[in-house]
């Protein structure tokens, strides 16, 4: 009786449980089957031997089992992964193609306009040609228009030659308008002067022409007595003659008024200078004073002067002076006016600008005036210029 318990027992210590239990089994099996046969020593060797052959290969193909059954979970595990990949390779596919759908239209689209493209080259291939033969055309009248253009430039190098010469006459011409226009500024105000004292004559020969046109008057009632009294006509005509006597008289004196008339202009105008000279005399008495108490500064000299601004050119300045203000030096630089008007404020602005470089500094500005009007006073405050009128300086 074989023991087939300890084969198992045996067996499962080198291979599986149940592979074990099977070769055991086996075995045993055989046993039942060839108890009843001779074995051979021999026989029984090689079935023994078989059965470790059997045994052998049955580890083997376990191990082998054991590497596959490895193999198959590792490609499960990758059938799974490649699963997820497929998913989302599946949906990229579907987008590819519903973008390849979209690029087909956009390709359909695309040949059409390519067609176009190809109708358009040709109509541009025909006008490119076209203005080939066009730019030959302009290239001859190119030429031509680049000789003219020479000749142009040569003209225009000769007229820039005269206008620069031109440009030296003007400057020189806007020189002499702008002194001109300054005489001119004084004449005005000359001629306002006359222009007062026409009027007060004019009153006169106003009054004159009312006495002589009662002359008249009674010259006429005298014509009509005349008339009427023929017989004292040698009385008449011995006053007729007497009337015309005082006629001369009365020619003479006129001609002796407007004698008078002129010299009275010529005084007007004397007067004129003399009226602004006698202003300037008290704001140079009373000016020192004044500037003290307004601006803090200490008078060293105040007269008329001329300022050189160029080489034999001068400027005159009603009132020039030189104040001393803590430890400094002050230029005091006015102008005098019997009325100052706006346009006297900025014609002594100009002569401030002109006389700037000889007298360099800090400056007090200032316009001596018997009167002006609230609209000036603004202005000349806004300009930085300081009104003193006749009344603040001392006869």
């Amino acid at each position: 009786m074989i023991d087939t318990y300890k084969i198992y027992e045996e067996l499962k210590e080198d291979i599986s449980d149940s592979a074990a239990r099977k070769i055991a089994f086996i075995i045993g099996s055989l046993h039942d089957e060839f108890q009843h046969l001779v074995v051979t020593r021999e026989e029984l060797k090689e079935l023994k031997d078989a059965v470790n052959e059997l045994i052998l290969a049955h580890k083997s193909a376990e191990q082998r089992l054991t590497k596959l059954e490895t193999a198959v979970a590792e490609l499960a595990e990758a059938q799974k992964k490649s699963e997820g990949r497929l998913t989302k390779l599946e949906i990229a596919v579907a987008e590819l193609a519903e973008a390849q759908k979209k690029s087909e239209e956009r390709l359909t689209r695309l040949e059409v306009t390519v067609q176009e493209l190809i109708e358009a080259q040709k109509r541009t291939e025909q006008r490119l040609n076209e203005l080939a033969e066009a730019q030959k055309k302009s290239e001859g009248r190119l030429t031509k228009l680049e000789i003219a253009v020479a000749e142009l430039a040569e003209a225009q190098k000769k007229s820039e030659g005269r206008l620069t010469k031109l440009e030296v006459t003007v400057a020189e011409l806007a020189e002499a308008q702008k002194k001109a226009e300054e005489r001119l500024t004084r004449l005005e105000i000359t001629v306002q002067e006359l222009a007062e004292a026409q009027k007060r004559t004019e009153q006169r020969l106003n009054e004159l022409a009312e006495a002589q046109k009662k002359a008249e008057e009674r010259l006429t009632r005298l014509e009509i007595t005349v008339q009427e009294l023929a017989e004292a006509q040698k009385k008449t005509e011995q006053r007729l003659n007497e009337l015309a006597e005082a006629q001369k008289r009365t020619e003479e004196e006129l001609r002796i008024l407007i004698g008078e008339h002129k010299k009275t202009r010529e005084q007007l105008g004397g007067l004129s200078h003399t009226v602004g000279y006698i202003l300037e005399d008290r704001a140079y008495r009373g000016l020192p004073e004044l500037l003290k108490r307004d601006f803090g500064v200490q008078t060293i000299s105040l007269k008329r002067d001329f300022i050189e601004i160029a080489p034999k050119k001068y400027e005159e300045v009603n009132i020039l002076g030189e104040a001393q203000k803590d430890s400094k030096r002050v230029w005091i630089i006015g102008d005098c006016k019997t009325q100052l008007k706006k346009k006297d404020i900025d014609e002594f602005l100009e002569l401030v600008k002109k006389i700037d470089k000889s007298v360099k500094g800090e400056k007090i500005l200032l316009s001596v005036t018997y009167q002006t009007s609230p609209p000036v006073r603004a202005y000349a405050q806004e300009k930085g210029v300081k009104i003193y009128f006749s009344y603040e300086m001392p006869l």
